[in-house]
């Protein structure tokens, strides 16, 4: 039976104090506890002026399964994605488990790693905020509360709100294993949006996207044992800049704003369209029916050719049934707009129309349409598929 092979990447700049020592317990302690892997070490040193670098190579002089990447000092982002690409590229690894030299994570939590692995799972995290998991207890609350609120706010912009339930809990967390076949080797490591500590959250949300199947498994965090922290002051801003980024890239995040601008457009025709109508003092729901057909009309023209142009439809008889569905699935927006508009009237006066539109538009309407629009209009079926561009 060939054994998947697991490459533990360690990113190292002057860690003398620590690097030799993790090597021991790793190679003495660790690796002879997993039996199905082949396990290796990675060294990515940034020529390290402590010289890092010659405690690795006489290391590698005891053990054939080490080996040491030297390159610029570009941040913690930068050497693990050209650990990552080495490890792939050169050490042929199945896995690579991103780890630290400074016993901040304790490495009797890589078999459980791998365990959770050979489960199948794809996407394998040592969390700090699953029930059993920990932090250091002398941690003060602000940086507690830093720690927790940054992995919040991350969640919540990443995947709020279809995903968010279910979205992993520690999206910084320095300690994962992950598969790379199907996931790691489709991720661009030489574009990621930073070189310093937010790649873990790029990394953690194009997982998710590809479909990884995650697991976290909780851990107790420690402080770091000898040496200096290496935590950048920029790494808050850092991290929101990449979580805002990432979230604008999403398609459904695009699609929605498209889906908002083209409703924009919908809501001027709407409210112009009612100031005509009733400036000709028609009935009040003759007004409000015929400026929410046009706003409908004028949706499903710019949603078709922008919004969801991947499943825009071309032939004439698929826009004409669609269009018909569309106006029946509107029939929602149409009874709410019309109703709440012709009530609202009735109870405050006619002189606040133009603000009871908005209201009802933003509050009750948009969130109807979306759903109406990702669920029916534009979930194109198999046969629609075959014959939408004919």
């Amino acid at each position: 039976m060939v054994k998947e092979k697991a490459v533990v990447i360690i990113p190292t700049y002057n860690e003398r104090e620590n690097i030799g020592r993790m090597i021991e317990v790793l190679e003495k302690e660790i690796f002879p506890q997993i039996k199905d892997w082949e396990m290796a070490i990675l060294v990515v040193d940034d020529h390290s002026p402590d010289g890092t670098a010659e405690i690795v190579r006489e290391k590698m002089k005891d053990y054939t399964n080490i080996e040491l990447s030297l390159g610029e000092k570009q941040g913690l982002g930068a050497a693990y994605a050209r650990g990552m690409k080495y490890a792939m590229e050169k050490m042929n690894a199945d896995w690579v488990i991103e780890f630290d030299a400074d016993f901040q994570h304790d490495p009797a939590y890589i078999p459980q790693l791998l365990n959770a692995a050979k489960e199948g799972y794809d996407y394998v995290v040592g969390s700090r905020y699953v029930p059993g998991g920990k932090v250091p207890q002398d941690w003060n609350f602000s940086r507690r509360l830093i720690s927790s609120l940054g992995s919040f706010v991350a969640r919540f912009i990443l995947f709020f709100p279809f995903e968010f339930k279910n979205a992993p809990r520690d999206l910084t967390s320095g300690l994962k294993a992950t598969k790379v076949k199907g996931f790691l080797e489709k991720i661009d490591l030489d574009h990621l949006l930073s070189k310093g500590y937010a790649y873990k959250i790029e990394i953690f949300y194009r997982m998710v996207k590809l479909g990884a199947k995650v697991k976290e498994i909780p851990i107790e965090f420690k402080n770091r044992e000898k040496g200096e922290s290496k935590m950048p002051p920029k790494n808050l801003t850092d991290s929101l800049k990449v979580v805002i980024k990432l979230r604008l890239q999403d398609e459904k995040t695009q699609s929605f704003l498209k889906f908002a601008v083209v409703g924009f457009v919908g809501y001027l025709v709407n409210a112009l369209s009612l100031a005509l109508f009733t400036s000709f003092s028609w009935p009040e729901v003759l007004c409000w029916l015929l400026s929410t057909e046009l706003a409908i009309i004028s949706n499903f023209t710019w949603n078709n050719l922008w919004t969801f142009a991947k499943e825009k439809f071309t032939k004439p008889s698929l826009v004409l049934k669609k269009f018909l569905q569309f106006n029946l699935t509107s029939a929602g927006a149409l009874v709410i707009q019309t109703v709440m508009g012709t009530l609202l009237t009735s109870l405050f006066g006619p002189e606040h129309r133009q603000l009871y539109l908005p209201l009802i538009i933003v509050f009750m309407v948009l969130p109807y349409n979306w759903l109406m629009y990702n669920k029916v209009i534009w979930k194109v079926g198999k046969k629609d598929k075959k014959g939408k561009n004919e």
